[in-house]
């Protein structure tokens, strides 16, 4: 596959505009390309991630809030500060505590999101 770039050396987040993909759930696309792919996700209180899989490669940082996370069964509570990694194909999801924001990093990038 032909490598694809959304962006230039430099993300400037005020210009990408957030993306609604769930009740209570908005997404922008940071940058990407082939190979790797950086999302910000915004979580209204009590919103859900539901559980599901890919078979990415997944890195998620907790930029704000608190999240109960599930990964292949096992569920933990996270806050900012705090990360999660997903490898490929495992069940994973999330549940706001509070208001919030994930970082996720994708590895190879998520074809799906560019719709």
């Amino acid at each position: 596959m032909e490598s694809q770039v959304s962006t230039g050396a430099y993300v400037f987040s005020d210009d990408i505009p957030w993306k609604s993909v769930d009740p209570g759930v908005e997404r922008k696309i940071l940058g990407y390309d082939g190979s790797l792919m950086m999302v910000c996700v915004r979580f209204e209180r009590g919103a859900v991630g539901s559980l599901h899989r890919h078979v990415h490669r997944q890195v998620t940082y907790v930029q704000s809030g608190r999240f109960e996370v599930t990964i292949d069964g096992a569920t933990r509570m996270l806050a900012a500060g705090d990360c999660f990694f997903v490898s490929p194909d495992l069940v994973h999801g999330v549940v706001a505590l509070e208001e919030g924001i994930l970082v996720d990093v994708f590895t190879p990038m998520r074809e799906d999101f560019l719709g």
